[in-house]
């Protein structure tokens, strides 16, 4: 049986049952393997050719043996994945012999977070199943995690889920996904201030232990580590659909960190995988980190690219925990700083791990726009606003980026009609999935940034 462990070191091991409950450690830190399981060559190309569900389920099964039975694993898979739109799940498209598209927003959302939650929302129904327990969910999201946990959990029994968003952040269709969906267990909760103040609310919220057992929380956040592990799946897939013997590159939109913080978790099982590209957008601490070595936050700025609007990247502390040498004290240093100074730096040798697996950089709007409008030249296809900003960046680091290039599409252009059409003229037509979604009833909650005022909402909807 696996065991996982906090990057703060000072909880107890658990195995894969309590990860998925607990959400965030009892100290603060994130869960991970004590080790990864490791994937051979062998075993890698065995997979070549194979339907996404059998890829899923030989790389997520070494992580839940002992736990849940190898049948089981596979009903929940099959489960998960039937409700997508496509066979593939998450299909390569190829533009030419360099460039490809991941198309990960064939979900019921229409975006990434889809293949994780789903899977999530089924592992929370199998994990809690004969028991009486209950579960209060909590969630902070910039855009599309919301609407995909809400999806994944509605009127689902065990299952209390509230999502604090940002009142002026998503995008008309982002909130509506949240805010017009009519089941009694979820709640959508809009925040006076940015995604970092609700990241920091739910947060707060873990750390205060007495609340945290009176409500049994646990989170839909990629700082669940289960959302982490089912969204390696598709870096494997993908790799599975290129020339044999590919070590590809993978350029991923990038604002708390969990998507791509994937590709490297795929890597550490032995995914050949020649670079991870960071793409930001002008919120750009993980540019800037990259490029000096010193982790800085600063105020958040509203883009076009919603979701990326983020200063704070939680993900990044498991990344960092391997640069320190996977040591909890030096790792509770650098984030005791990042908390109460607003910055840390690490050590040249550290940086120097980190360019050889990441490179990074940023677009602006100006760029994001342009973007969306040369691929719609060029290929007669249209991005989203998030994946114009990870194209925009591959283009960039095409000298730093050996072929093949895959850019990870995470969400459909329908939900950024708007963003669309100025770079194109071209509203992109609405997929079945968001019909008469303008038309629906709104249902939601306007409450200040401030934990207490949240937390007596929680307790008074249950």
């Amino acid at each position: 049986m696996m065991t996982f462990h906090s990057t703060r070191g000072l909880a107890p091991e658990t195995d894969i049952r309590g990860v998925a409950l607990a959400g965030l450690a009892p100290d603060g830190g994130l869960y991970l393997p004590a080790a990864w399981p490791h994937f051979s060559p062998a075993d890698i190309a065995a997979m070549r050719g194979k339907p996404y569900a059998d890829i899923a389920f030989r790389v997520l099964r070494p992580f839940f043996q002992g736990i849940v039975p190898d049948a089981d694993l596979r009903t929940i898979i099959d489960t998960s994945y039937g409700a997508f739109d496509v066979a593939d799940v998450t299909p390569l498209r190829q533009f030419d012999d360099s460039f490809y598209i991941l198309e990960l927003f064939h979900g019921p959302t229409l975006a990434f977070k889809d293949i994780a939650l789903q899977f999530l929302g089924h592992m929370f129904d199998y994990l809690l199943r004969g028991t009486e327990k209950k579960l209060t969910v909590i969630g902070a999201t910039s855009g599309d995690t919301g609407s995909a946990a809400m999806a994944a959990l509605a009127g689902r029994a065990h299952i209390d889920l509230f999502i604090l968003y940002p009142d002026k952040g998503p995008s008309e269709i982002q909130r509506r996904q949240m805010t017009c969906l009519d089941a009694a267990n979820v709640h959508a909760v809009a925040v006076r201030g940015s995604f970092d103040d609700c990241q920091t609310i739910v947060k707060d919220m873990f750390a205060d232990a007495a609340l945290r057992d009176e409500l049994n929380l646990t989170t839909v956040n990629s700082i669940n580590l289960l959302r982490i592990l089912a969204q390696i799946v598709y870096y494997f897939f993908a790799a599975s659909r290129l020339p044999e013997n590919a070590a590809p590159c993978f350029a991923v939109p990038t604002g708390n960190f969990g998507d791509i913080y994937a590709g490297y978790a795929a890597m550490q099982c032995g995914l050949p995988v020649a670079k991870l590209a960071v793409a930001s957008n002008s919120n750009d601490i993980l540019t800037r980190f990259f490029a000096s070595g010193r982790m800085e936050t600063g105020p958040v700025q509203g883009t076009l690219s919603p979701s990326m609007d983020i200063q704070v990247s939680s993900n990044f502390e498991r990344l960092l925990f391997d640069l320190c040498g996977r040591d909890a004290a030096h790792l509770r240093g650098l984030m005791d700083n990042l908390k109460t100074r607003g910055a840390f730096a690490v050590t040249a040798a550290q940086m120097e791990k980190a360019r050889a697996l990441f490179a990074a950089g940023c677009a602006g709007d100006a760029q994001t726009l342009a973007t969306i409008a040369d691929v719609y030249k060029a290929y007669d296809y249209l991005l989203d606003p998030h994946t114009a900003v990870g194209v925009k960046v591959a283009r960039d680091l095409a000298s730093q980026l050996p072929q093949p290039v895959i850019c990870l599409a995470t969400a459909h252009p329908a939900k950024f009609p708007e963003t669309v059409a100025r770079a194109t003229g071209q509203t992109p037509s609405m997929p079945p999935r968001l019909a008469g979604i303008m038309d629906k009833p709104e249902r939601t909650a306007l409450m200040p940034a401030n934990k207490d005022v949240i937390v007596d909402y929680i307790k008074r909807n249950k």
